[in-house]
């Protein structure tokens, strides 16, 4: 007899944000954790679970949103999880995929993961929205740095001396594109 298992996904967006909620109180065999934009689809652990998952396992997420940010990855990942012969359970609202849908759960899986796509670019456009009015009246700073101007000249000195910039950046808490956004203003 195959032993299925219970197996979780979380992501949040940001290294700050916290993971507890949301899969809080489910018994779960195994949970895989992504601290990474919902944009990215080559996320290490969300590869890591399917490649994890066999046939008669539940990937249980707290919401469409944490799995995928626009229908077509979502889509693609629900797919990449039923051809498995896994089924994924979307707890806020209520709907488990198993590959062996209805033409009516297929049609809430495109509509909920469109209502999920279109809330994420109302919540953009209103954040758009709030700093141009912020900049109009100038209490609008921008985000913080990452680095304070001596962790830039260190940076710098790094670089000059042919230190790997993969090394630099994860010394220094950020990731590679930022050190080249550092380095493209420097110069």
């Amino acid at each position: 007899m195959i032993q299925t298992q219970k197996v979780g996904y979380i992501r949040v967006s940001t290294v700050d944000q916290r993971t507890e909620r949301q899969l809080e109180g489910i018994e779960l065999d195994k949970v895989f954790t992504d601290k990474a934009s919902g944009r990215d689809t080559n996320r290490e652990q969300l590869d890591e679970l399917l490649s994890y998952i066999r046939q008669g396992d539940t990937v249980i997420v707290h919401s469409m949103d944490r799995l995928a940010r626009n229908l077509e990855d979502l889509r693609r990942i629900v797919q990449l999880i039923t051809e498995k012969g896994s089924s994924v359970s979307f707890i806020k609202e209520n709907l488990t995929f198993t590959g062996d849908d209805s033409p009516m759960a297929n049609l809430m899986l495109n509509v909920m993961g469109a209502f999920a796509e279109f809330e994420r670019s109302l919540i953009k456009e209103r954040q758009r929205e709030g700093i141009a009015l912020a900049k109009q009246r100038g209490v609008y700073k921008g985000r913080k740095k990452a680095l304070s101007t001596e962790d830039v000249e260190q940076l710098k000195a790094r670089v000059a001396a042919g230190e790997a910039k993969a090394k630099i950046a994860r010394d220094l808490g950020i990731s590679r594109e930022t050190l080249y956004q550092y380095l493209r203003a420097e110069a």
